[in-house]
């Protein structure tokens, strides 16, 4: 058995190595063979990955792609995706191609609040609290002062500190709920930063407030943090359409489809199990541009999937309707994200991204990132509603498989083109590849 360790991360890169292979591979030198396969050449570009967490063994590669074509607020963008999943990138890429003649996307910012917290626990009266709040209130903004004062020469800051009581949910339990504008940057570290110095100055001035008894004095902070759900920091995206030019192929007229449209995006309202494999697929858009440019899509995940059950029950993120023989779609979706700081400014690729999209604000981010997540949306119900999705999402899949059964070039390009005109199941791929290999 495997003992434990001590020091792990002051080893160097070479002895963490060789201890991790050691002891948690069947063959070390063929896994050490796999994690240097991925060192950069660069020995520079190298180091700033190594640097970026703690204890790095190599690199972990995802696709960079790009789905071009996509038409937002009359300026052409192409888009970069960072994802392993097959047909998400090709999905995106349908449904901007189709809206490209249609109109393209609409976005706009609803908002850009950002939230943060202290949270306390007071043993007392609440009144003689809100007394304290009122007078320390002022000391709050001025103490925060050398955080706060390059934020606010560019525009952002703290909008607004209010006390809460939450005494209902939780025996003493009170709040500091704190508003902020934090311009380009996603801006955790000034919101951290801004509320750690609110609960300095609450400690300490409890301290010195005459009203309070010597048990209500001792005001216990239990933690100081932003939070991931924004509902303030929200972004619009949507299509429209007159019906009669929803028209996709096949057998379904553009107002069958148009009308189909609605009744998935209506389940998913009031299905929850749907809900979530729908609101999955709109993440897929969302978080491979998230990733493509450096931001936290784990963040980004977590306030998203709150607010799909802000009224009491998950639902659908997107909406559709007909109104006026016209078709609409779209998505309010909170996203806070930045454009400056953290790997923003060290990985090459993000800032590669973000060049590919004209180097965009915040708040445009926001409009394309919404974009990428109702295209998804779309291109999957387009699909669901009109051959099922295992079709296209098969065929994407075809080269996995066959790299998986270990397929030549020339057996990938009979196998493409067979597969071009038949069902690609993976049952079917396995026999028509050993077929192949047969013959």
């Amino acid at each position: 058995m495997t003992k434990p360790i001590e020091g792990f991360s002051k080893l160097t890169k070479e002895e963490k190595l060789d201890w991790i292979t050691t002891n948690y591979t069947e063959n070390s030198e063929d896994a050490k063979k796999i994690l240097k396969r991925y060192w950069n050449p660069d020995k520079t570009l190298q180091q700033l990955h190594d640097e970026f967490i703690e204890n790095t063994l190599t690199n972990y590669y995802l696709p960079f792609g790009i789905a071009p074509n996509f038409l937002i607020n009359d300026t052409l963008y192409a888009i970069p995706m960072a994802i392993e999943e097959s047909s998400v990138v090709a999905a995106a890429s349908k449904a901007a191609k189709f809206w490209l003649t249609r109109g393209g996307f609409k976005t706009r910012v609803l908002g850009t609040q950002k939230i943060g917290q202290v949270h306390f626990i007071f043993q007392g009266n609440p009144q003689k609290l809100s007394a304290f709040f009122e007078e320390i209130k002022p000391k709050l903004y001025s103490e925060a002062v050398p955080i706060t004062k390059n934020m606010e020469k560019r525009g952002g800051g703290i909008t607004e500190i209010e006390l809460r009581n939450k005494t209902k949910a939780l025996e003493n339990y009170y709040q500091l709920h704190c508003t902020f504008e934090t311009l380009d940057a996603m801006g955790a570290n000034f919101i951290n930063s801004c509320l750690e110095q609110f609960a300095n100055t609450l400690k300490t001035g409890a301290q010195n407030f005459a009203s309070f008894t010597k048990e209500e004095k001792n005001i216990e902070v239990v933690m100081a943090i932003l939070s991931n759900y924004v509902p303030n920091c929200l972004v619009r995206a949507e299509v429209s359409c007159p019906v009669n030019q929803l028209n996709v192929g096949g057998q379904l007229s553009s107002a069958d489809f148009a009308q189909k449209m609605v009744r998935a995006v209506e389940i998913a309202k009031v299905e929850p199990h749907r809900a979530v494999t729908h609101n999955k697929g709109i993440m897929n858009g969302i978080d491979a541009v998230i990733l493509a440019t450096g931001n936290d899509f784990r963040a980004v995940e977590a306030g998203v999937h709150a607010y799909a059950a802000k009224d009491g029950r998950y639902s659908s993120l997107t909406h559709a309707e007909v109104k006026d023989n016209t078709f609409r779609f779209w998505i309010d979706v909170p996203l806070a994200l930045g454009t400056v700081g953290g790997l923003t400014s060290l990985h090459p690729l993000v800032k590669l991204a973000l060049e590919i999209l004209g180097k965009p604000s915040a708040e445009e981010l926001m409009q394309i990132v919404a974009v990428a997540g109702l295209a998804q949306n779309f291109a999957a119900l387009r699909s669901l509603v009109t051959t099922g999705i295992q079709e296209g999402h098969m065929k994407m899949h075809l080269l996995n498989i066959l790299n998986q059964l270990g397929a030549t070039e020339a057996e990938k390009t009979r196998l493409t083109e067979y597969f071009k005109k038949n069902a690609a199941t993976h049952s079917a791929v396995v026999a028509a590849f050993e077929q192949l290999r047969k013959s």
